[in-house]
């Protein structure tokens, strides 16, 4: 859950966090909004909540006999919206703008939120008594939708050693400042073409599972993800690849986001409801479906090892000369190319900064000559 957090942080991306009561879903995300800095703003949804109590509203004032905007707490680094199904949809739909622009419109005039702006927002699975499902366009401004368990048991014996006494504060360790220069970090990494082609192909394949060869999962799906995933899951590598130390993004760094980011967009069919089939069978049926592109080492991609028969030995100072080449050199030396043949047009267009892979790597698989998304 941290992990993600983060990741939506680096993602200028919104975080859905939900489990059940007492796994520390709250907490995390006010821990997580203390330690970075900035304003912090929490909304305790209500059934009676306007979305005034929101995003604000214009109050007359009598005495200087004009109206005056007064925000609402949206106008925050964070935003914390506590048990948001608890809302009806009118008071939920009141975050639709701020989240996609990060702008409100109140009485004709437009006020920008400050940046960095993320909005963190928690529910309940299995309440039943006065909840409201989220509309889907809202579930499609999140980022993430994570799902949150309940810990084993050495985790929650270390919880209550820990939780047992005073808690520990959290201190702030960076600023806002800081986290946008880590947002343009994250922006820079590099994504080869074959990489965006995997995560287009992803999304695709929940739109039309039967031109995927899914046809067991076709009857399940109503309407797939929308282009929103595509950005994400390319947005998200990035990000997941930077925290892992890396500038460079690898098949498995969308394999790892891709539940996280499709499972709350995905409509299901009535007859998978009735059936009780949830969105994580689909998902995964998708990534185990549709193949990754291939990562193996640079000698094997240029097919150079063997295609000039057995190499000479050479003679002793040769081969120390040749160590202390090789010593010098990168010891990255990896492509990937995709198992399938691109999508058309998949790498006819360059897709964020740099433009050339790591030193040390070879990239290939498809049009576009390792251009970047």
């Amino acid at each position: 859950m941290i992990e993600r957090m983060f990741t939506a942080l680096l993602a200028r991306g919104h975080c859905l966090i939900e489990g059940v009561p007492g796994v520390a879903k709250t907490l995390a995300v006010e821990t997580v909004a203390r330690v970075v800095g900035g304003s912090f703003s929490r909304i305790q949804f209500t059934p009676d909540l306007v979305p005034a109590d929101v995003v604000g509203t214009r109050i007359y004032r009598q005495g200087a006999e004009k109206f005056d905007v007064e925000l609402g707490p949206v106008f925050a680094n964070f935003l914390l919206a506590d048990e948001i199904n608890r809302a009806p949809a009118k008071v939920q739909s009141a975050l639709l703008e701020v989240m996609a622009e990060q702008q409100v419109s109140i009485g004709g005039e437009t006020h920008e939120v400050p940046a960095p702006f993320l909005v963190m927002a928690t529910q309940n699975p299995i309440e039943q008594e006065g909840v409201y499902p989220l509309p889907e366009a809202q579930r499609d401004r999140f980022l993430f939708k994570v799902l949150v368990g309940y810990p084993t048991d050495v985790e929650e014996r270390e919880i209550v050693y820990r939780m047992g006494v005073s808690p520990p504060e959290p201190t702030a360790i960076f600023t806002p400042r800081d986290l946008l220069r880590l947002q343009q970090t994250a922006d820079e990494v590099f994504v080869h073409n074959a990489l965006v082609d995997y995560a287009v192909r992803l999304v695709f394949a929940t739109r039309e599972p039967a031109a995927h060869g899914l046809n067991d999962v076709a009857p399940l799906v109503q309407y797939g993800a929308s282009p929103r995933a595509s950005l994400g899951l390319v947005r998200a590598s990035r990000a997941i690849a930077l925290l892992r130390g890396r500038d460079y993004v690898l098949p498995q760094d969308l394999q790892d986001v891709a539940p996280d980011i499709l499972r709350h967009r995905l409509v299901l069919s009535y007859d998978a409801l009735a059936d009780g089939v949830p969105a994580e069978h689909v998902v995964s049926r998708v990534l185990a479906t549709v193949p990754p592109p291939s990562v193996a080492p640079r000698q094997n991609v240029r097919g150079q090892a063997g295609a000039q028969g057995p190499a000479q030995r050479p003679a002793q100072g040769q081969q120390a000369r040749s160590n202390s080449a090789r010593a010098a050199q990168p010891v990255k030396a990896v492509a990937v190319s995709p198992q399938t043949q691109p999508s058309s047009g998949a790498g006819s267009g360059a897709a964020g900064a740099g433009g050339q892979p790591p030193s040390g790597e070879s990239w290939s698989g498809g049009p576009g000559n390792g251009r970047t998304a």
